[in-house]
C-alpha cells in the first residue's frame, strides 16, 4: 500500500489549502485507489496560515469586530490553537490592504491600532502564548498603534500623546510604559514572517514595502525617518536595540514593535507552521509527497511552504512532486532544494478568472496526471 502525504497551501484568492488537498486526494485514487492518503495542508505565514493552524489542531476560529488601518470598524477573524493556550492573530486580516478600498489607503496615518485590541481580546479569554503572521499590512507604523492600543504611552516633547500612523513618531520624544497591559508582561510571542528586512534604511519597512502600500519617494523618506526615530527612543528608553534585526521591518516594522515591548521571538512563518504540524514524522512515514502553491517562481525557494516541506522530505531521500496553479519566472530553482517535478494545472489557453473558477477540478486533474507519470519503483 503507498503511503502518500499531500501538504499544499492555499491557493491565494482561490481554494484553502484543504480543499486543493481533497482535490489531489481525488487525482490520487483514480491511479492508486488503494493507497493511504494523509492530508495535512501548510502555510508559511501568510494567508491561510490561521485555518491552517486551527483546523490541524482542532481548534477555533472565532469571529470579532475591530477596527481596521482606517479606524473603521470590520468584523474579522482570530484563531485559537487546540491546546486552548495559544492565541493566532493574522496581520493581514485586520489591518491589510485588501481590508481598505484603494481610494482610502493612506500610509502615512494607517494604524496597527486593530491588532492591539484582539490581544486584549484573547488576552481576556486566558490565552497567554501568541503566534503573529505578519505581513500584508497597510501600515508602516512599526506596531505603534498596536502599542497604544495595550497602554503603551508615546509621547512627544510636550509631553503629549502623538497621533495615530507612521509619520508621528517623527515627533515621538519619549517612551512610557508604566500604563502597559499587565498581562503583557506574561505573554510570549512567535512572530511568523517570511521577510528579513531590518526596520530602517535601503532594505528597510518603508523603502521595500512603502511603495507597495502607496507612499510616494518623497513619503518613503519621511517614513523611514520616522521609523529610525522610533528605534532610537526604543533603544534609550527600553534598552533594545531592533533596528538591524533581521525581520524587524516585516509589516510595516511590527516585528520591530513586538520584539522590543514584549517576549517576543521572530521566525520563518513556515518553519513555525511545520514544527507545530509535527510535519517531519508524517514525511519519515510516508513513501511520495505531494505538496501545492498557487504560482512557483523563484521566489518559492526562499523557504516558502513547498520547499521547506520538500527539504525536510530530502532529509530521508522521499520523492516530492508539486501541483501549481501557474508557473513563473525562475520556477526551476526549485529542483534544487527538493521539488522533484512541477506539474501547472494550466492544461489548455484559459484565462486566470477561468482558471480560478475551476481550479479543483483542475488540481484533481494535474494530480492524476502527475502521479500517472511517476515510476512505480520510486515508491515500491
Amino acid at each position: 500500500m503507498k503511503k502518500i502525504l499531500v501538504s499544499p497551501q492555499q491557493f491565494k484568492e482561490s481554494l484553502t489549502g484543504l480543499e486543493i488537498a481533497n482535490s489531489m486526494e481525488n487525482g490520487i485514487l483514480k491511479v492508486w485507489p488503494n493507497s493511504r492518503i494523509k492530508k495535512i495542508p501548510v502555510a508559511d505565514g501568510g494567508d491561510g496560515t490561521l485555518e491552517t493552524l486551527v483546523n490541524n489542531s482542532n481548534g477555533e476560529i472565532k469571529s470579532t469586530i475591530v477596527d481596521n488601518s482606517n479606524f473603521e470598524k470590520i468584523k474579522t477573524e482570530w484563531g485559537a490553537l487546540g491546546d486552548k493556550q495559544t492565541a493566532i492573530i493574522e496581520v493581514a486580516r485586520v489591518i491589510g490592504l485588501s481590508k481598505i478600498s484603494n481610494d482610502k489607503r493612506d500610509v502615512m496615518k494607517a494604524s496597527s491600532y486593530g491588532i492591539g485590541s484582539i490581544f486584549k481580546e484573547a488576552l481576556s479569554q486566558g490565552f497567554r502564548n501568541f503566534i503573529v503572521p505578519v505581513g500584508g499590512s497597510a501600515t508602516n507604523d512599526g506596531g505603534a498603534g498596536l502599542l497604544q492600543s495595550l497602554g503603551v504611552s508615546l509621547k512627544n516633547k510636550l509631553g503629549e500623546e502623538i497621533g495615530y500612523g507612521g509619520k508621528e513618531l517623527l515627533s515621538l520624544d519619549h517612551i512610557d510604559i508604566s500604563g502597559l497591559d499587565e498581562r503583557m508582561k506574561e505573554v510570549t510571542i512567535m512572530v511568523a514572517c517570511d521577510v528579513s528586512n531590518p526596520l530602517c534604511g535601503p532594505r528597510g519597512a518603508s523603502a521595500i514595502y512603502g511603495p507597495q502600500k502607496g507612499a510616494t519617494f518623497e513619503q518613503v523618506n519621511i517614513l523611514d525617518d520616522a521609523l529610525l526615530n522610533f528605534s532610537e527612543i526604543i533603544k534609550r528608553d527600553l534598552g533594545k536595540d531592533v533596528a538591524d534585526i533581521p525581520g524587524a521591518g516585516a509589516s510595516g516594522g511590527i516585528g520591530a514593535g513586538l520584539m522590543a515591548f514584549f517576549s517576543s521571538e521572530l521566525r520563518l512563518g513556515s518553519d513555525i507552521v511545520l514544527e507545530i504540524l509535527d510535519i517531519e514524522k508524517h514525511i519519515a512515514d510516508s513513501d511520495l509527497i505531494i505538496v501545492g502553491e498557487g504560482q512557483v517562481d523563484r521566489s518559492t525557494v526562499f523557504n516558502k511552504s513547498p520547499v521547506a516541506v520538500s527539504r525536510i522530505a530530502k532529509k530521508y531521500n522521499k520523492p516530492v512532486i508539486c501541483i501549481a496553479g501557474s508557473l513563473g519566472a525562475g520556477f526551476k530553482e526549485v529542483h534544487s532544494h527538493g521539488i522533484d517535478a512541477v506539474f501547472s494545472l494550466l492544461n489548455r489557453p484559459m484565462s486566470l478568472q477561468n482558471a480560478m473558477k475551476d481550479t479543483s477540478r483542475l488540481v484533481e486533474i494535474a494530480t492524476e496526471q502527475a502521479c500517472r507519470s511517476i515510476d512505480i519503483n520510486l515508491i515500491n
